[in-house]
């Protein structure tokens, strides 16, 4: 989740300014005529089965024959792919208000999500972003930097001190469970947190899936048991969260995100009925520990595939932290640590690809006017592997992110989002992921497995690895408390 809440690279924060390559406007092309694109054919639907089989790879080809806005004819639809930066900011900053996101992709993250921050639309949205901001505010995370930090210490403690073939993966996953589970509800993770990370994958195959389908079947045909089964879990698990809170004495509250929705439903419950506290509590926690687990996988790859990457971050975490477990104000002395994740984020962000936005108004880009009902695709992978802007792409090189002049203008980096949709979680996740990112380092030396494939990554709605990573794990003698 971005730092910033501009979604400039916070290390380079002070090109914020950087105008585009030219100062020059394009030249505009006359209305009802589109960006080039790949033949669709008849329907296009052969585009779209390209696309389910391997979306990054389709677009990727597509932006190396015809650039960085392609038009898709996709019937009914027509989409444009966006993956200039200035574009994208001008897109999703100037043009926000022209925009609402894809219907179809909301409907299908409505089955488990509901109606809440993250896909209401207009007021309704407006209304509870206000709600929830203060909770995800930089000071407000803050606050939380104990719980992370012990939540951490905890699970480390439960590592063991040698494994050539750690499932770091799971164990990650599992620590970013109890994480949110804290945060949101002062409460560890349910103690088989293996089948409530099974029920997540499973939610996240079959929404993947459904994105390129005009509608979805109903959940009660048979051959859609395993996705039934995975819903009631995750059901569940909030709704004996809410069910438990609700039992006690208010005064016995603790200060959690829950508390403080249960009290917008006791003042409100009109606007805050039990339905909403339970759709913004299952958003937070899948999107909470879900983007920060998966970064933090790819992270511990790219650690253990890069030593001395390694080993220059353990330099900086031994000495600013000193064997102590790290507080909030040790956080912004630990900027090398901080650039490995920003490092690990463009090569594997999350959301590789936005959700799609529909414009509700005619809107004018790089010289195509573009008509009301016009689709756009924001493939945040594509900008962040763009050689124009990041030299020698492929490379995982978190000294980039330290350099005060390059040429990535502002938006080039943006793993999840920009604009007033920005990532309302952006800072805790940040804030996590260097919290146990430096905890990791001061205990454990993160190794490749011998003859170990390099991973393969799978968007399922995230990007994972497409077979669960394992790693090599050696507990340093010198490890932290």
């Amino acid at each position: 989740m971005t730092t910033p809440t501009s979604s400039a690279c916070p290390f380079h924060a002070d090109r914020a300014g950087v105008p585009p390559a030219s100062n020059q406007q394009p030249a505009l092309q006359p209305p009802d005529t589109w960006p080039p694109g790949p033949p669709s054919g008849l329907t296009g639907w052969g585009l779209l089965r390209r696309m389910a089989k391997d979306l990054p790879g389709a677009l990727t080809g597509w932006r190396a024959t015809y650039g960085n806005l392609v038009h898709l004819r996709i019937w009914p639809e027509h989409q444009v792919v966006v993956t200039d930066p200035h574009l994208v900011r001008e897109l999703l900053v100037t043009h926000h208000d022209k925009l609402v996101r894809w219907e179809r992709g909301i409907a299908v993250m409505s089955q488990l999500h509901g109606t809440s921050v993250l896909t209401a639309e207009g007021p309704a949205w407006q209304a509870k972003r206000r709600a929830l901001q203060p909770s995800f505010s930089p000071k407000g995370v803050r606050a939380y930097v104990p719980l992370i930090a012990g939540a951490t210490r905890t699970a480390l403690a439960q590592w063991p001190s040698d494994d050539a073939n750690w499932p770091i993966e799971h164990a990650i996953t599992s620590l970013a469970m109890d994480v949110i589970m804290g945060f949101l509800f002062s409460s560890p993770a349910d103690v088989d947190a293996r089948r409530t990370e099974q029920a997540v994958h499973c939610i996240s195959v079959a929404g993947n899936a459904e994105f390129y389908w005009p509608a979805s079947w109903p959940d009660w045909v048979p051959w859609k048991r395993a996705k039934r089964e995975a819903k009631q879990v995750l059901n569940q698990l909030i709704n004996r969260q809410i069910d438990s809170r609700l039992a006690l004495d208010p005064a016995a509250w603790p200060d959690d995100v829950l508390s403080k929705l249960l009290a917008l439903h006791a003042d409100d419950p009109a606007t805050w009925p039990r339905q909403a506290v339970r759709d913004e509590c299952m958003t937070a926690f899948l999107a909470g520990h879900e983007t920060t687990a998966a970064t933090l996988t790819w992270w511990a790859w790219c650690m253990a595939s890069h030593p001395a990457a390694q080993e220059a971050a353990r330099r900086e975490v031994d000495t600013v932290l000193q064997g102590r477990t790290p507080a909030a104000a040790d956080l912004p002395a630990l900027a090398g640590v901080a650039r490995t994740l920003q490092e690990t984020l463009r090569l594997y962000p999350a959301a590789p690809v936005l959700l799609s936005r529909r414009a509700i108004a005619p809107i004018t880009l790089g010289g195509w006017q573009l008509p009301a009902g016009t689709m756009f695709m924001v493939p945040v992978q594509l900008m962040q592997h763009d050689p124009a802007w990041f030299a020698d792409p492929p490379a995982f090189q978190p000294e980039r992110f330290a350099a005060a002049t390059d040429n990535a203008p502002r938006g080039a980096w943006m793993p999840l989002g920009t604009g007033p949709r920005v990532c309302l979680g952006q800072h805790l996740a940040m804030t996590e992921m260097t919290v146990i990112a430096a905890m990791l380092l001061q205990r454990f030396q993160l190794a490749v497995p011998a003859n170990m494939p390099l991973p393969t990554p799978k968007l399922h709605i995230t990007l994972r690895p497409a077979n669960a990573l394992h790693l090599s794990l050696h507990r340093r003698d010198d490890s932290g408390p």
